[in-house]
This record gives structure tokens, sequence and C-alpha cells, in this order.
């Protein structure tokens, strides 16, 4: 009988599981702990020895009865108003909690050691998602696979995934593309580029974003589009009127991202081809790119990626307060990075997640580490490193629990250039009239791509 030697098996069982010619399923004794020790979606339950990290609840789906939320358009409401700091990490005692902190973290100590903090509060897990998330995430769990060299997903719409992911690949798609997010999200945000004490370029975006596979209850097959986008420029004022908007599929290799831009001087719509990796991000003015927004979306092909595995982490989490409109963003905004007083970190179990850039691709990053919070599968930080190793760029994505889509909503995102000592603040509502309009379900796929760009731009 022929052998194969254990590396080449390994070589092997690996080319097997990026082409997607090998099922990555779970085993039947991980899939019977769904549910269990397990939530439905593959979080451990417990918390951890030293009470830190809080055992999972799940107790709350929707809104909790002491909430008085009035509805989606509105700013979130804090389920947690009377939790205050334990303790606060500072530059002084940073040696103490260094274990429990990400590259990007320390490196905005040492950035700015003197305003600098994080105010560590109590973990609560308290929200689960839809008993539909729970069985099409046991589906995907025997079943679900990557196709086309890792481009293409082949599961169950509606849940996560790949609850017990093997490769880097898996651990990818589960956390930035197949996660469980609202169906349709309409909102009009500001964004700050700032640049120092004393200088921020102001910009504003009105969004609308749908994912037909996302509507609540529903579950089917990767197939067809996954989810539109359409941004339309409100400010800065010589970019008024510019419209982006594309479609996504659920296999980039044989359906790219399809991309559109409406440039008002002209009133003409071009394609955007090859809109996303590293490409600017419109409006940003360059300091993040396209496959940055919400830490990383879109094909991961340029990267050869590996699951670093489990750490208990202070990421941020249950971010309500810091989207409040009883806060200024003079207030939140005081200079090199968000005030500490208005953000909120709990201890939580997170995925580490590593992509090395591949030999013979081009991206301006030549590393990346995600950290995906375990409950939500959700990328909250990002370190993106420049091709000589060092580390260029921080992200973090404040996430609350949005009651009216009984899942998980990003806020606003803080991107951190460590050079030019300059960040975005990304998706701002505190001084706009309306938070985020969720699952209100009124867009379709006729409110997006060159015909609706056409429109927005008349």
């Amino acid at each position: 009988m022929n052998s194969i030697k254990p590396l080449c098996l390994a070589i092997l069982v690996s080319q097997m599981a990026v082409t997607g010619m090998a099922h990555a399923v779970g085993t039947s004794d991980e899939i019977a702990r769904l549910g269990k020790d397990l939530t439905c979606v593959g979080a451990e339950k417990a918390g951890n020895a030293d009470g830190s990290l809080a055992e999972w609840t799940g107790k709350w789906l929707g809104a909790p009865e002491h909430v008085d939320f009035k509805g989606t358009g509105n700013h979130p409401v804090d389920p947690y108003p009377e939790d205050k700091p334990l303790f606060v990490i500072t530059a002084a005692n940073l040696s103490e909690h260094a274990d429990r902190l990400s590259a990007g973290q320390k490196a905005l100590f040492e950035a700015y050691p003197d305003t600098f903090e994080m105010p560590i509060y109590p973990s609560r897990r308290n929200f689960r998602m839809p008993d539909s998330v729970c069985e099409a995430t046991l589906a995907n769990a025997k079943s679900a696979e990557l196709v086309d060299d890792g481009e293409g997903v082949v599961a169950t719409t509606g849940g996560i995934l790949f609850p017990f992911p093997k490769t880097g690949l898996e651990l990818l798609w589960s956390s930035s593309f197949g996660t469980y997010r609202p169906w349709t999200e309409e909102l009009v945000s500001d964004n700050a580029y700032v640049v120092g004490q004393d200088r921020i370029n102001w910009g504003r975006v009105a969004s609308r974003n749908l994912a037909p596979p996302l509507e609540p209850g529903k579950q089917g097959k990767t197939e067809g589009a996954s989810s539109y986008y359409l941004n339309e420029t409100l400010l800065p004022q010589r970019d008024r009127g510019e419209v982006n908007t594309g479609v996504e599929y659920f296999n980039h290799a044989t359906e790219p991202r399809q991309s559109w831009r409406y440039d008002p001087g002209t009133r003409r719509v071009r394609q955007s081809p090859e809109y996303g990796f590293d490409m600017q991000f419109p409006g940003s003015g360059g300091s993040i790119t396209v496959d940055e927004v919400r830490i990383f979306n879109g094909s991961g092909k340029r990267y050869n990626w590996e699951i670093v595995g489990k750490q208990e982490m202070y990421v941020p989490s249950n971010a309500y307060r810091l989207h409040s409109p009883d806060i200024s963003y003079a207030e939140l905004l005081p200079g090199n990075h968000a005030n500490p007083d208005h953000m909120r970190y709990e201890m939580r179990r997170v995925w580490v997640l590593e992509g090395n850039l591949k030999d013979g691709y081009r991206h301006l990053y030549g590393k990346r580490t995600m950290y995906i919070d375990e409950d939500s599968w959700l990328m909250v930080m990002g370190d993106n490193y420049d091709s000589r190793g060092g580390l260029w760029r921080t992200s973090m994505v404040n996430y609350f629990y949005a009651y009216e889509a009984n899942t998980w909503q990003a806020g606003v995102g803080f991107y951190h250039d460590l050079m030019a000592k300059s960040y975005l603040a990304f998706n701002l509502i505190n001084e706009q009239p309306n938070g985020y309009i969720l699952n209100r379900g009124d867009i379709s796929a006729r409110d997006f791509g060159p015909e609706a760009a056409r429109r927005s731009g008349r």
C-alpha cells in the first residue's frame, strides 16, 4: 500500500482545505456541543478562571424590558446605564495588563502616553441571536465549504459560515463576509479626519446597504448577490454629489465585486474596475484602504491566512454611550484620539487571525492581524503593518447590539495612522438627528447600481 509521508500529507490536506476539495466541517463531537457548553454559533459559554470574563447568558433577544427604546432610527440606548469602570489602563500601569492588549493598543499608549487611556468595564454577555441563525449555523457546521481556492463559499445563508474554523480562510469568511448583521441599513454619518490637535477635515455621507440573504428568518443557498451598497457624498462641498455604488457576490473568483462611480462634474457614471484591496477609500483623505472598512472586507486572495489562536483581551464592546446625541463631536474628538471618558472596553475571548502578503502580490500592508469577537464573529480590531514589518495603522470598530435587528451593529470606527499621528473617526452619528435605520426593509436591489447612481446624482 502506498503511503504519504507526514509532511507531504500535511501539505496535501492544507491544499485541499484552501481549494475546497475537502469539506472543513465540524466533527460530530464539535457539532454536539452547539447549544450546550457552546452557544448556538460556537462561542464558549463559560467565563474565565479569574472572573474577568463573564459567563454567556444570552438572556436577551431584542430590547430588554428595562430599556426604553423608541425604535429604529433613534440613537442607541445603553442597557447598562449604572456600569462604571472597574479600573483604567494608563501608560503608568500598562505593564500590568500588556498580555491582554494588542500591538496596536500598546502603540497608542506609546504614542500618546499622557492622554490615551482604556477604561475597563464589567464583562457583559447577555444578548443572543435569533433561532433561525442557530439553525443555519448548524447546517453550515455540517456542510459548508470553500471553493475556487478559497475565493467562494457554498453554504446556507442566514447563519455563521464556519462555527468551527479549521483554516485561516474559513475564519476570514466567517468574520468579514459571513457574519449575521442587519438586513437593511440606512444612515447619514459624519467622518472626521483628525490631523494633530487643531485640525479636522470633515466629511458627510448618506449610505444605504442591503443584504438580501440576511432578511430575518430567511435561509437559502449562497447564490446570486450577497449584498449591495450605495454611498453619496454630502461633504466636503467640493465632492458633494459623488456616488459610489456596487454589488457583492458569494464567489470573488467567478463573480467579482461590481462597482460604479457617479461624477457630479461630468454627470456620468463609470464602472470602477478592481474596486477594493488597497485603493483609497473615497472621502477618507487616504487614511484607509477600501478593504480596511470594518477591519477587512472583500477578497482575501492577496494574503496567506493563518489562525493564531484564541486569546482573552480587552476590546471595545457594548459601545452604546459612545453614540449618544448628548456628546458633541468637540467633546468626543479632543485631539490625538477619542476621548477615553466615552469609550468602553471589556474582557472578551477573541480569535486572532493573521494575514501575510503572498509572493508576487501587491498591497500597502505586508501583514495584517485581526481580532474577532467570539460571541458575534465580528472583527473588532485590526493591526496593519508596512512592507518592512513596521506597525503602521491600527483600528477599532465599536459595536453595540441593535435591538431592532437582534444582532450587533457596527458603530463608529477609529482608524489610527501611527506614523502620521493622525486618525479617522468613521461613521459618527452623535450630531445627526437620526441614528442607524436598520431592518426597515424598504430598499431593494433597484436602489443600487449604475441607474440608481444616476438618479441620486440628478
